[in-house]
């Protein structure tokens, strides 16, 4: 695994920069309304921040000053951007875990320049063997980090582990669709096109929010719950695509290095994947029993 850790900390050392130059702190897809017709569906930072208030609604975070979080772990965490939403949020500490060395350096620089740094630090670790003591976190909190590890057995585990007794555990992330009754997987034609896209963003195996939810019973957690929001991402790739077309964004990709080419090249097989049903962009959420 060691060649699939460098590649996915290469992947976000090169392309983090031209990431948060167009689309701001937050590198996760956007959450839109799509039933409503609101014009807000083309303000996708806000659709950003809206992804990060419906995660936390769905899994029922408390809101008020005596139950609200105050210990965070945020696994998978970018340049921190749903770090430092969450501390504001909650007033709360937060941990958070990176791969990349540069994404961890530049999160901890924009988290002082904000003046968080009593809040929030970002440090180089691997999600699948936490640095933390059991039972640290009143909120676990995974944006779009599952869909790298190799293990989600492990995955889940650490999760639970370092979940404080009667905490909220959070997982957005990337699914491939459920198998049907008598299938035992994948169609051919969909694990060639899952395949190019893991090659294209340094991605093991895939799994389906069922898979997911059945590790999560394993582990004996309670009000284990699932939500299919990819007709809510809808919005996001193509919004992605023409902001790394345009002018600024070509320049920008020209210098940035092969594999944020490649990841680039790879964003109309998302689009491709959202449309035939095979990728699902997937909430999980469950609570440590008491």
């Amino acid at each position: 695994m060691p060649e699939l850790y460098e590649g996915i900390a290469n992947f976000y050392d090169e392309s983090s920069g031209l990431w948060e130059d167009m689309w701001g702190e937050h590198m996760h897809h956007g959450y839109y309304d799509t039933d409503s017709g609101s014009s807000s569906q083309n303000d996708h930072r806000l659709a950003q921040i809206m992804m990060i208030e419906n995660s936390l609604a769905f899994a029922q975070v408390a809101d008020s000053k005596e139950e609200r979080p105050t210990h965070v772990v945020d696994v998978g965490c970018g340049i921190g951007g749903s770090a430092r939403y969450l501390a504001r949020r909650y007033e709360a500490k937060v941990s958070a875990i990176t791969l990349s060395p540069v994404q961890a350096a530049r999160g901890n620089v924009i988290t002082a320049s904000q003046g968080l740094t009593d809040l929030v630090t970002l440090q180089v670790a691997n999600a699948l063997k936490q640095p933390f003591e059991d039972g640290s976190f009143d909120l676990v909190w995974s944006m779009e980090s599952g869909e790298h590890m190799p293990d989600k057995q492990q995955f889940v585990g650490e999760l639970a582990r370092v979940a404080a007794p009667g905490g909220r555990i959070i997982i957005v992330t990337w699914c491939h669709r459920d198998l049907e009754l008598g299938e035992t997987c994948l169609k051919p034609k969909e694990q060639a096109l899952l395949d190019k896209i893991c090659d294209a963003y340094y991605l093991p195996a895939w799994c389906s929010p069922s898979d997911y939810m059945e590790l999560l019973k394993t582990l004996e957690l309670k009000d284990i719950k699932y939500a299919d929001w990819s007709k809510n991402v809808t919005p996001f790739w193509p919004a992605v695509m023409a902001s790394a077309l345009s002018f600024r964004g070509l320049i920008k990709l020209a210098t940035s290095g092969w594999t944020t080419i490649r990841g680039a090249l790879a964003m109309r097989l998302m689009v491709q994947g959202y449309q035939m049903g095979l990728v699902k962009f997937a909430i999980i959420t469950a609570q440590k029993p008491l």
